[in-house]
C-alpha cells in the first residue's frame, strides 16, 4: 500500500514554506523530516526518502525559503540570508505540523551541517539525526576542494580558475568544465536521474540563495557560508546521529570525520559506489541502512 501524501503551504512571517506530507503525521508516530542542500536547491533530488512512509514512519519534505514552490525573494540582498534565518524556518515548519514533540531529522550536504547546528541546540522533541554527504565546516570542504580540483583531468582545473578570475563563472565553457567535476564527485549515475536534474533545473532558475551564501558552484565557495561550520557545537549533540557518505564524495572523509569524532553517540556508513547521492546511487543499500537506523530510534 502507497502512503497518502498531503502538501500545503507553512505561514513563515510575511513569507511561505512549502512542504509535502507522504503518510500520516500523529503524535505517535516519529516524523522524518527531509532538509535538503543548497543552499538554495530543492527537495526533489530526495524525494524517494517518501519510501520510509510505506513502513510507518511519515516524511516530510520541504523546500527551503526562496526556491522550489516557496516563496523566491531574488531581490533580497545577500545579507538577508543567514545560517539562523533557516533553522527559524525549520523550526517554524515543526511547530506548524504539530511535530515537534517527536521527529528525525535527515540533513543532506548544507542541510546536514543545518541540522546539526539544530541538534545542538537539545531540542526535547528530536528523536534522531542522520547527516549526509555533509562537511563539518565550509573551510574543510575547500580544502578538500582543492585536492579533488587537482586530480581533475589535464587542463580541467586551469579552465575553472580561468574563469573564476575573470569573474565569468556564467560561461558556458565553465558549465562545461564543472560536469566534470560534478559527474565523479556529485552523482557518478549516467543519465543523472529526473529528480535530481529537476532540483538543478530549480537552482538555476532562481540561483539567489545559491550565489548568496555558497558561491557560482560547488567547489568555489566565495558566499557567506565559506567560512562557517558546526565543529564548534558537534559535542552538544545529545542524539543517536546516523553519519553517511560516498566513497567518491566531494564531502570528503576529512570533512566528515568531525561529526563522528565530535558527536557523542554516532556511526559512520561510507557507501562504496557512491559520490555524493547514495540514496539515488545506492537506494537498496541506502534505504536498509537508514530503515535500520530508523527502527532504533522512531517509533511507528
Amino acid at each position: 500500500m502507497t502512503a497518502p501524501t498531503t502538501k500545503g503551504t507553512a505561514p513563515f512571517g510575511e513569507f511561505r514554506t512549502w512542504y509535502r506530507v507522504t503518510g500520516e503525521l500523529s503524535p505517535q508516530r516519529t516524523a522524518l523530516v527531509v532538509v535538503h542542500g543548497g543552499p538554495g536547491s530543492t527537495h526533489d533530488y530526495l524525494t524517494s526518502l517518501s519510501v520510509f512512509a510505506d513502513g510507518g514512519t511519515p516524511v516530510v519534505h520541504y523546500d527551503q525559503l526562496g526556491n522550489g514552490g516557496s516563496t523566491h525573494l531574488p531581490g533580497r540582498p545577500a545579507e538577508f540570508w543567514t545560517v539562523q534565518l533557516f533553522l527559524d524556518e525549520l523550526d517554524n515548519l515543526l511547530r506548524h505540523l504539530g511535530i515537534a514533540d517527536n521527529y528525525v531529522l535527515f540533513g543532506h550536504s548544507w542541510g546536514g551541517l543545518l541540522v546539526a547546528k539544530h541538534a545542538a541546540a537539545a531540542p526535547a522533541g528530536l528523536k534522531g539525526l542522520i547527516i549526509a554527504d555533509a562537511p563539518a565546516s565550509y573551510p574543510l570542504w575547500l580544502d578538500a576542494m582543492a585536492e579533488l580540483r587537482a586530480a581533475l583531468p589535464a587542463g580541467v582545473d586551469d579552465t575553472l580558475r580561468r574563469h573564476e578570475a575573470a569573474g565569468t563563472t556564467d560561461s558556458d565553457e565553465y558549465h562545461a568544465a564543472t560536469k566534470v567535476f560534478y559527474d565523479r564527485h556529485l552523482c557518478r549515475l549516467d543519465p543523472w536521474p529526473r529528480d535530481y536534474q529537476a532540483s538543478f533545473y530549480e537552482l538555476y532558475n532562481d540561483p539567489t540563495v545559491y550565489l548568496a551564501m555558497n558561491g557560482p558552484s560547488e567547489f568555489h565557495v566565495i558566499g557567506s557560508l565559506k567560512d562557517w561550520g558546526v565543529t564548534d557545537c558537534l559535542a552538544d549533540i545529545a542524539v543517536p546521529t546516523l553519519v553517511i557518505s560516498g566513497r567518491h564524495d566531494e564531502a570528503t572523509p576529512a570533512t566528515v570525520r568531525p561529526f563522528v569524532d565530535l558527536i557523542p553517540d554516532a556511526r559512520w556508513e561510507l557507501f562504496d559506489d557512491s559520490s555524493h547521492v547514495p540514496h539515488l546511487e545506492e537506494p537498496d543499500r541506502f534505504r536498509q541502512t537508514v530503515g535500520d537506523y530508523l527502527k532504533t530510534v522512531a517509533q511507528v
